[in-house]
């Protein structure tokens, strides 16, 4: 029962979030006017509160930032590094294949030049750490760290990872004219974008998110303090994800796009679930194999 409760806490802290943004997007755009859709604005101001809730949730824990997963800054710095190789490396055999099969196809309807090209991929690279940094500091530093406490390493990793998975697709595609905005509106959204986790046309992209949270939170939970391992692996898939969606376009007539899901990215889906399992699985029997040799 226990364990329930501790499972519940995140989702209770992410819909206080979430109604709080509902009520502050009005507000903000009451004060600066039709700037943004209020939808957009609500998702960005959830964003920020969660992030701004692991202070105070980490005095509340009694967390150092080494419970986070935070080493000493240079090997930090080399963490990072390496995990942004391992990114790279994990997640390029699958775009080169999603390219082979041809359901991602160069975007030539647009004039590329090597300065542009370079534009994309480091504009890419910068809002690809900023992003993982954020998650990673929050999923696999306060929400796991915390959880592990609480319950069993497996399920803390499960749930830290079901977590990560749905916040991605806590949207609203409604849009609500400017003109006909009342105090209620947000709530609307907020109400459609918990909805939206029922929509079956995410499934396979909420799975293969479930999957990268589960891999992400192996390596966070393998090696003390490692959190920097994880930002630089988080950082190398999203840098790669968003260079390959500027340069290439889904082709829908595919005959393998089953393999990638269409509504979200066109890059998450079956393919990146098997191929995430495999090493996965691998790395679970390599240890296995070592400890047993160590204990020989």
């Amino acid at each position: 029962m226990r364990w329930f409760a501790y499972a519940l806490a995140p989702l209770v802290v992410l819909v206080i979030a979430a109604t709080i943004a509902s009520m502050l997007g009005y507000g903000l755009l009451w004060i600066a006017g039709d700037i943004l859709p209020l939808a957009k604005v609500i998702s960005k101001i959830t964003l920020i509160l969660l992030l701004l809730s692991i202070f105070p949730l980490k005095k509340y824990l009694q967390f150092s930032w080494a419970d986070f997963g935070f080493a000493p800054k240079a090997i930090f710095y080399k963490q990072f590094g390496q995990g942004l190789a391992l990114g790279v490396l994990t997640l390029l055999p699958v775009l080169l294949l999603l390219y082979w099969l041809d359901i991602h196809v160069w975007d030539d309807t647009r004039q590329w030049t090597a300065a542009k090209i370079a534009e994309k991929v480091g504009l890419g690279l910068f809002f690809a750490v900023l992003i993982a940094l954020g998650e990673e500091i929050l999923f696999r530093g306060l929400l796991l760290s915390g959880l592990r406490r609480k319950m069993p390493i497996v399920v803390a990793v499960t749930i830290s990872s079901i977590y990560y998975a749905a916040l991605h697709f806590l949207k609203s595609k409604s849009q609500i004219d400017y003109a006909n905005l009342t105090p209620s509106s947000g709530l609307t959204l907020m109400a459609e974008a918990f909805t939206n986790w029922l929509n079956p046309a995410i499934f396979s992209a909420l799975l293969a998110l479930v999957v990268v949270g589960v891999f992400l939170a192996i390596l966070r939970t393998r090696v003390p303090q490692s959190l920097g391992l994880c930002i630089g692996c988080h950082a190398g898939w999203v840098w790669q994800i968003k260079v390959s969606r500027d340069l290439f376009n889904v082709n829908l007539q595919a005959d393998s796009l089953f393999l990638v899901n269409t509504y979200y990215d066109g890059v998450l889906g079956p393919l990146v679930s098997i191929w995430l399992v495999a090493l996965i699985v691998y790395c679970l029997w390599s240890k296995l194999q070592s400890n047993a040799c160590y204990g020989d």
